[in-house]
């Protein structure tokens, strides 16, 4: 990528006129070597991205007539519109791109650790992309077996729950007054098969949609990995060259916080993963490496998801025991004391510092507009607002 943003714009009527369009001269303004803050030949990156030339001088911009400037207006208006009803179709998979984008972001700085160790470019991105599966079907594997048991329990004990109600007289009197039986059998009409079907269909296309939209981001994801580079020069390119090289700096800041906010995340996900696994353990409560995974996984949604994480294991206490109930309460107290005031400050505040209240609100509006997603890409857009507000708008407000 040329980092040529320090020379002077004046450079251009230097060139030879075979090389218009290719970009300002590479040498002085004296014709003969570099004068005070020019860029020798040596300083230059080559980019695929700048012009070859082959195609002739770019002509002169047309003249602004009213008709060329409401033409154009119009032109305008209508391709707005077009733009908006494409965002507006394509908001499914926009999301899905997005959610991409974000992995790719916090996965890039392994891909570039292996790098460092000696791997090629591909077996990096593969050897990434291999773990992220395993930790996939691995939670998988310990949260899928304990649903089915516990369904096929329930529907195998449900005949006897059904006749535990039926010799209690109080329900025996409440479904003579009200004729449950009756209303149950007019209730179970063509109408209501149809819609049970409906929701049998409805259920299966969610889970195909669900797996649809899995797979989706994990080859978006693959994509972005493998061309990282590029595409981060690639939209470097579109900037204009007097203001490339801040951007380059200030972009690549962004990236790193974004990065690091991942990293950061997944370390605390971990450690609470962990932490409940073993206290599972010590308790002796069912499937402790599922409710393991489901704190970790819940532990990665900012503001609420550590609660969330806590009551499920909670409840499931409150099922086997309740002093084992009250155990797991008193533990996910104290942990997440810990894990505010103790982990999250030294993992994540060195990453993105960003104020309480800020990441709260922008966690609240994420949820609103994208739900889970929108929580988890919350913080990292909150940190690079933050950046781009400190070193662009408010220097420029701060100069007028």
């Amino acid at each position: 990528m040329s980092q040529e943003g320090s020379a002077a714009p004046d450079d251009d009527e230097t060139a030879p006129a075979g090389d218009a369009g290719i970009g300002p001269s590479r040498v002085g303004s004296t014709g003969v070597g570099p004068g005070p803050g020019e860029i020798t030949p040596d300083e230059i990156e080559p980019s695929e991205f700048e012009p070859s030339g082959r195609f002739g001088v770019p002509g002169r911009p047309l003249r602004r007539s009213p008709f060329l400037v409401g033409f154009t207006g119009a032109l305008g208006v209508l391709l707005a519109y077009a733009v908006f009803l494409g965002l507006r179709n394509a908001a499914g998979i926009l999301v899905l791109v997005v959610i991409a984008l974000f992995l790719a972001v916090g996965l890039h700085p392994a891909v570039v650790r292996l790098r460092r160790w000696g791997l090629p470019h591909g077996l990096a991105v593969a050897a990434v992309t291999l773990t992220v599966l395993l930790l996939i079907v691995g939670g998988l594997l310990a949260l899928v077996p304990p649903v089915v048991t516990q369904s096929g329990q329930f529907v195998q004990q449900l005949p006897g729950y059904v006749e535990d109600l039926r010799r209690n007289p109080t329900v025996n009197d409440l479904v003579v007054r009200y004729d449950v039986v009756e209303r149950v059998q007019s209730a179970a009409d063509a109408g209501t098969i149809g819609r049970a079907l409906g929701g049998v269909l409805g259920g299966a296309q969610l889970i195909f949609g669900t797996i649809f939209r899995t797979l989706t981001v994990l080859v978006l994801t693959i994509y972005f990995l493998a061309y990282f580079n590029r595409l981060r020069d690639l939209g470097y390119a579109l900037v204009p060259r007097s203001r490339r090289q801040r951007v380059r700096l200030i972009g690549d800041e962004i990236l790193t916080r974004v990065g690091a906010y991942m990293v950061g995340a997944l370390t605390i996900a971990v450690l609470a993963g962990a932490s409940t696994f073993v206290f599972a353990l010590v308790v002796d409560l069912p499937y402790p490496f599922a409710l393991a995974v489901v704190v970790a996984v819940t532990d990665l949604i900012p503001q609420i998801g550590a609660t969330l994480g806590a009551v499920v294991v909670t409840l499931v206490g409150l099922a086997t025991d309740l002093p084992v109930g009250i155990a797991c309460l008193v533990f996910f107290v104290v942990y997440q004391q810990v894990e505010n005031y103790l982990i999250y400050p030294k993992i994540m505040r060195r990453a993105v510092s960003v104020n309480e209240v800020a990441a709260l609100l922008a966690a609240l509006l994420g949820v609103s507009l994208l739900g889970v997603v929108g929580a988890l890409i919350a913080i990292p857009t909150v940190a690079a607002l933050q950046l781009i507000l400190r070193e662009v708008v408010l220097p420029r407000q701060d100069s007028r």
